[in-house]
């Protein structure tokens, strides 16, 4: 009797499509599940063509080592490679002190590899010297809701929700190219009367569909964000009697925004004042209304504030924990959600605790059998660490999880040469990534469809990762490898075993914010996951947040008073427009994984600057020509194409390319002073004609 079909899910995006792996007729096929909350049978071509990179022939399927800076990678076996990285951790440490040893993780990995790699820092490495990719994608719109809220979790309401919204304004985020199958939630409520606005630069696919786009300067919708809530204070629509019963601090934001007057802020974002009043209105007239933010609003040196600022308009208008309508961010990576819950971040413990938190260290301590006094302090943030590698007092040695940094770092040719000024590096990955290939040791890791494990989605739903074919070759997973590594620096309680992992998770979580202690792998599989909180077995889960209370001490949500501080850079003479980057519909990520698949490479065309035909005409480029893009960080050369909706003072570029394609050569490591991330989405740049032939030159000053 043939096997049933795996039920899984996607190895992409935070959606975590539900899917099924039939492997009865002697290789995989994939198929939506129907009825799946978030895609309900619904998969964008990467899900489509996921199973593809099963038994790819660029599959990394033994350990990969050099013998010394100069030679190439060389197949060893698991004990050399193991041998090798724990002599190098040791020799690192003994030289330049327990911090010298350096962890990155992504936002890819399962919930209980996220833990375990915070753990294995902390207590078999005893370094502060751990972060993620994370710090990228969802740490200012984190800050913000922490602050605010008293918690951080992306859509505090069931995705199914947006349906139901009678109004929805979406700032910074193309849902139909970056998550196509969420698509249908939005035209659902469009089918049924409701009306959207859409906050993007560029008129994306998403934008097309919607009943209002605002095209704000790169950079400004802060003030947009604050012009909007001069309107609805000016015209008395703000929601009075929710203010008071559940919010602190709205008089001193409300005498902020009075600066904001609608024609100021269009002086500042370039959108018509008369745009601003109509979405105002609409927004502030609709029973129910939602506000989404993403990383265009977010990837800024001033992204937590910003974030902020549309926190402060739904509040005002009475949105969060209301019937179908709140604030929420929307995560981008596969386990962004879950990945920062427990222990990647450099300032964070299990169940989303602050490791600076007496309390919260006695407590992970006792669930780790340690002296709370033998845990680190807080570390420094992913760009911080990466930018001081192999410096004096920087980390000399460094393991990277599931995370291509050489791609999608900021000021990326600064971060390689730093990678390779490090005294030894070892990545975990399933293909040779750009990071990968600069390695002293390479480790195969299992991927999705190899392994079993919990993820957990945008909504903050726990779901299960189940096996459904063996790994190729000498492939083992992060775990195993944790466990041994562990074991070899003499270090005990890291188990191989994902349920067990797991079960030591829900203790450390237990009493956080992140509380996982009624979740299990059997109540998880009951159903359609889990959403957290849930704090006891007994106890429901808790698909919406803030219907009764925040928590917060007051138990209630903070305003807080924000300014347009302009972008870390400027166009000026030498670098006169904006750049800005983002995603496309058929790459993710760095591409390590979907830069494989032909189906996606093929129908993509390639890495390619979107520019207005009117700023095309004034620097003398053509529709498909060459272009180069300069900023004070490096050039790239990419090939152009026109676009009439973007705006024409503005280039966008896709980050999923690696080497002479890699956009993030150009982007401004300047930090959020708060959440510590990296300035991706604004920086200024020029643009000028390139020969058929032409290479990027390398990296420029302070590189």
């Amino acid at each position: 009797m043939a096997p049933a079909p795996t039920k899984t899910h996607c190895p992409y995006c935070s959606l975590q499509c539900g899917i099924t792996l039939d492997t009865s007729g002697g290789r995989v096929e994939l198929a939506p599940q129907r009825d799946f909350p978030t895609n309900r049978g619904g998969l964008c071509a990467k899900g489509w063509t996921a199973a593809d990179l099963l038994g790819h022939p660029d599959r990394l399927t033994g350990p990969l080592i050099r013998d010394d800076r100069g030679s190439p990678l060389r197949r060893a076996s698991w004990n050399e490679a193991l041998e090798r990285v724990v002599a190098a951790f040791q020799r690192a440490q003994r030289d330049h002190g327990p911090n010298a040893v350096g962890c990155f993780g992504g936002g890819g990995l399962t919930n209980e590899k996220a833990y375990q790699l915070g753990k294995f820092a902390r207590v078999a490495l005893r370094t502060s010297a751990i972060d993620y990719n994370g710090r990228f994608c969802m740490s200012s719109a984190a800050a913000a809701t922490n602050r605010s809220f008293g918690i951080d979790r992306g859509l505090p309401f069931p995705l199914a929700d947006i349906a139901q919204a009678d109004v929805i304004l979406l700032v910074g985020s193309n849902p139909a190219e970056t998550m196509p199958p969420a698509m249908q939630f939005f035209d659902e409520g469009r089918d049924g009367g409701a009306k959207h606005i859409v906050v993007d630069p560029r008129r994306t696919a998403t934008a097309a569909r919607a009943d209002l786009h605002l095209q704000p300067v790169p950079g400004t919708d802060l003030a947009l964000a604050n012009g909007m809530l001069n309107v609805i204070a000016r015209e008395g629509l703000i929601d009075e009697e929710y203010v008071a019963a559940r919010t602190t601090g709205f008089e001193a934001v409300r005498r902020g925004v009075r600066l904001y007057w609608p024609d100021r802020a269009e002086r500042i974002t370039g959108v018509p004042e008369n745009d601003i009043v109509v979405a105002a209105r609409m927004l502030a007239k609709a029973d129910r209304a939602m506000i989404l933010t993403a990383r265009g609003a977010e990837q800024h040196s001033s992204g937590t504030d910003t974030a902020q600022a549309f926190i402060n308009l739904a509040l005002a208008l009475g949105l969060p924990g209301r019937p179908f309508s709140g604030f929420a961010t929307i995560t981008g990576q596969g386990n962004g959600q879950g990945g920062r819950e427990h222990g990647q971040k450099c300032d964070q413990l299990p169940g989303y605790r602050r490791l600076d938190d007496p309390v919260a260290r006695a407590h992970v301590a006792r669930v780790w059998g340690i002296n709370p006094a033998d845990l680190p302090a807080p570390g420094q943030s992913a760009y911080e660490m990466l930018s001081g590698m192999g410096s004096s007092g920087g980390v000399r040695a460094l393991w990277v999880l599931a995370s291509n940094v050489a791609v999608s770092a900021p000021n990326a040719l600064h971060v390689a040469e730093r990678l390779k000024a490090l005294d030894f590096l070892v990545v975990s990955d399933i293909f040779l990534s750009e990071t990968a290939a600069l390695a002293d040791v390479v480790l195969p890791t299992s991927q999705w469809a190899e392994e079993s494990g919990t993820m957990t989605n945008l909504e903050g739903r726990v779901i299960m990762r189940r096996a459904a074919i063996a790994p190729p070759g000498d492939v083992r997973s992060d775990l195993d490898v944790m466990s041994d590594l562990a074991k070899r620096l003499g270090a005990q309680g890291f188990s191989a075993d994902p349920k067990e992992v797991f079960e030591e998770l829900s203790r450390a979580s237990q009493g956080g914010k992140a509380d996982y202690r009624g979740i299990s792998y059997e109540r998880i599989e009951a159903g359609d996951g889990v959403f957290w909180p849930c704090p006891s077995a007994m106890y429901p889960d808790t698909p919406r947040l803030f219907v009764e209370d925040f928590p917060t001490p007051d138990r209630r949500a903070h305003f807080h008073v924000t300014e347009q501080q302009g972008a870390a850079e400027l166009p000026d003479d030498d670098y006169p427009y904006y750049l800005t980057t983002g995603r496309v519909l058929r790459q993710y990520q760095s591409g390590t994984q979907t830069r494989r698949v032909a189906a996606l490479a093929d129908g993509d065309g390639g890495p390619v600057a979107q520019l207005h035909p009117t700023l095309a005409r004034r620097v003398g480029v053509g529709d498909g020509e060459k272009v180069r893009l300069t900023t004070r960080r490096g050039e790239v050369v990419m090939t152009a194409r026109m676009d009439r909706g973007i705006r024409p003072d503005t280039v966008f570029a896709p980050f999923h390319w690696g080497g002479a394609a890699c956009i993030n050569r150009l982007t401004n490591p300047e930090l959020d002073p708060h959440s510590r991330m990296p300035s991706f989405k604004v920086c200024a740049v020029a643009v000028s004609p390139a020969g058929a032939d032409a290479e990027p030159v390398t990296s420029r000053e302070g590189d």
